[in-house]
């Protein structure tokens, strides 16, 4: 196996870069929400870890021997066993180290299953509207916009009046948790869409639960410590967005890793 490179952005892979020795190491690609889900669910577990920058148009053979199936990013190797996809691997470092605290799923069974529910929505279909917004324009981006909107409009339902309504964060603490990840690294590319795609996603008037909960995910100096910055996110969303509308079709997301789209990017497997 190749040796660990450094991230490129700062101290992305918490204490990586001073734990050789660790028995974790996690394949990623700076620009994928993917990887920044594992990389921050590591950070708040306080796990250390080996992080390997992929070049996705030019995948390593460590990355195809350990996940031959998809042959995309994220992928951690614990103890050299490979666990692929970031829901997964979440899950996986729950299971796999209890005693790493705080624990990313709430403890009840039922709050567990809600969790588990709004994160598979957050996949399946906000990611993919917010992905035809950015891949379209002119009278098909209008209606992707109307689209996104109705289903972010399910989420600020339920922070209102839902099984979340009255919480800061999705885990019902003042500490981010599962939910906060899959929905939270993610969102912040909106504001990055909204400026290259020339378009205004939501409002804050509009979507005041969703919009208060974001800016306090942004504001976790552990999201700050993994999240790329503005600019550099910017850079590689116009060319993400060039490529799209100039025909080149998905292909451009392929750097992305899960999804293989502008949703890689985003939030869709």
């Amino acid at each position: 196996m190749e040796s660990p490179k450094q991230n490129p952005h700062d101290d992305n892979s918490s204490s990586s870069s001073s734990s050789s020795s660790s028995s974790l190491k996690l394949f990623g690609f700076w620009a994928s929400s993917y990887t920044h889900r594992v990389q921050l669910a590591l950070k708040l577990k306080n796990l250390p870890f080996d992080y390997i920058e992929e070049d996705l148009a030019d995948k390593s053979p460590a990355l195809l021997l350990n996940n031959p199936i998809y042959k995309k990013v994220p992928v951690l190797l614990a103890g050299g066993s490979p666990i692929p996809e970031s829901l997964i691997i979440l899950h996986f470092l729950d299971d796999r180290f209890p005693e790493s605290t705080p624990p990313l799923l709430p403890a009840a069974p039922r709050d567990r299953a809600l969790a588990r529910f709004w994160a598979h929505f957050a996949d399946d279909r906000l990611g993919p509207a917010v992905a035809a917004v950015f891949a379209s324009d002119g009278d098909a981006q209008r209606a992707a916009v109307g689209r996104f909107r109705d289903e972010l409009r399910l989420v600020e339902t339920e922070l209102r009046e839902g099984a979340f309504a009255g919480r800061r964060f999705f885990s019902g603490g003042d500490r981010i948790g599962f939910l906060d990840i899959i929905l939270g690294c993610g969102s912040y590319w909106l504001a990055v869409f909204e400026e290259v795609a020339g378009v205004k996603l939501f409002e804050a008037g509009e979507f005041p639960r969703f919009n208060a909960w974001l800016r306090d995910f942004e504001e976790q100096e552990e999201v700050k410590a993994i999240i790329p910055p503005f600019d550099r996110l910017l850079g590689y969303a116009r060319g993400l967005r060039q490529v799209l509308l100039g025909g080149g079709g998905g292909g451009g997301g392929g750097n992305s890793g899960e999804g293989e789209n502008v949703g890689g990017v985003l939030a869709d497997e």
